[in-house]
């Protein structure tokens, strides 16, 4: 069970599911402009990280295609 909590697998979803709430966050700043512009780098950048988190995860999971 306890492999079950850190498998890959669960690792993406759950980085999937931060990089949605920050898209989601990022989106309703920006129009009210409620965050200063460090802040919303911060996130932005917190965001595109997870994104490339995600895709390498996503790339080890993947079996290689043949060539």
């Amino acid at each position: 069970m306890s492999n079950n909590l850190h498998s890959p697998h669960r690792r993406l979803i759950e980085l999937r599911i931060e990089h949605a709430d920050l898209d989601s966050l990022i989106d309703q700043a920006e129009p009210k402009v409620a965050l200063d512009e460090l802040a919303l780098r911060r996130l932005k950048k917190r965001r595109l990280a997870l994104k490339d988190q995600i895709s390498r995860l996503e790339a080890s999971l993947e079996p290689p295609e043949p060539a």
